[in-house]
């Protein structure tokens, strides 16, 4: 089981996410990844900073995706990065839901064609190839080319999916999945539509990285770790799909409530309004409360965690943790 640690703006200011990045190398996760999300702070930003204060560790964008980005941009950002870091970016390529992307007048519904035709784009872009493309989405002409040699003419490329059919074309296409597993329980829906695209690709499945996105929360104190996840459940509880939902007995209209308080824009009683069973949607508790959760991860064929949300009470003592309970046990 390989250990991916994600950083969200929740956890900090710029600078204290950095230090937690450097912390996180520290303590042996082997990547560190930044969700680009809609009006939060800038995952381009912090993703080069943290490449500056790092030297092992790689570094990802999650949910970069080719709507409010183009291809191009997505190209040159992480060909640029990749160069400062000495050859450590992933990129996590997609969209985890339609309604951030929707809520800037733009119609994502055709995401899976757009996340195709991106992926292709992008990879010519860094094998230094003319982008004279014609496709669905995207209408290039000869101009569309690199005028810099990258670092690597091959980056790897995981998509962020949600449904069947996009987690199906997530293992055709990528070199990795990015799916939201929360719950964790959810893994059971994820995984199979997933393999099934990487089978029909024909590629070698040992190469493949099916990186489970998790919430995670963890402290020495059971309790004070559950409770520390109302903040980012109340927040992204509401996008959440249906079939991941039911895995542990919830549906989209037990968060009508807290959906209605997040749109007012009152974060507080949205997170108050948070009950014991949302707050299974994360892994969360003691070490060994993790431990016992990330084995029947393995179990459903998730091959890395990539673990986000709060991380726990106290986010210095948690990346502690893990590093010296959790990690180990594994490795």
């Amino acid at each position: 089981m390989k250990f991916a640690i994600r950083f969200i703006q929740y956890m900090g200011s710029v600078q204290q996410i950095i230090d937690l990045s450097v912390l996180a190398e520290k303590a042996g996760f082997e990547s560190v990844w930044y969700p680009h999300d809609t009006f939060m702070q800038n995952t381009w930003v912090v993703s080069s900073a943290v490449a500056a204060a790092t030297s092992t560790i790689k570094i990802g964008s999650v949910g970069t995706n080719p709507y409010t980005t183009n291809p191009a941009e997505i190209a040159t950002y992480i060909a640029t990065l990749d160069e400062l870091s000495r050859g450590r970016v992933l990129l996590g390529l997609g969209l985890h839901t339609q309604k951030m992307v929707e809520w800037t007048g733009i119609d994502a519904s055709n995401c899976m064609e757009r996340t195709r035709e991106a992926t292709c784009i992008i990879r010519a872009l860094l094998r230094g190839e003319v982008v004279d493309f014609e496709g669905a989405e995207f209408q290039w002409t000869d101009q569309c080319y690199l005028r810099f040699k990258p670092f690597r003419d091959s980056i790897p490329i995981y998509v962020c999916p949600f449904g069947e059919d996009y987690l199906r074309l997530s293992g055709e296409i990528g070199d990795g999945s990015l799916p939201m597993i929360t719950p964790p329980e959810s893994a059971s829906y994820m995984v199979p539509p997933i393999m099934d695209g990487v089978r029909q690709s024909k590629r070698d499945k040992s190469a493949f990285v099916l990186s489970g996105c998790a919430w995670l929360s963890v402290a020495s104190d059971r309790t004070a770790a559950t409770d520390t996840l109302r903040k980012m459940v109340s927040y992204f509880g509401p996008y959440l799909e249906a079939p991941a939902l039911a895995t542990v007995g919830l549906v989209p209209h037990d968060f009508d409530d807290i959906r209605a308080l997040i749109a007012a824009g009152n974060y507080r009683h949205a997170a108050d309004a948070v009950t014991p069973e949302m707050c299974r949607l994360a892994i969360a508790g003691t070490p060994k409360d993790v431990i016992e959760q990330i084995e029947r991860l393995a179990e459903q064929g998730v091959t890395e965690v990539n673990l986000g949300g709060p991380i726990g009470p106290d986010p210095v003592e948690a990346i502690r943790l893990m590093g010296a309970e959790v990690i180990p046990y594994f490795s």
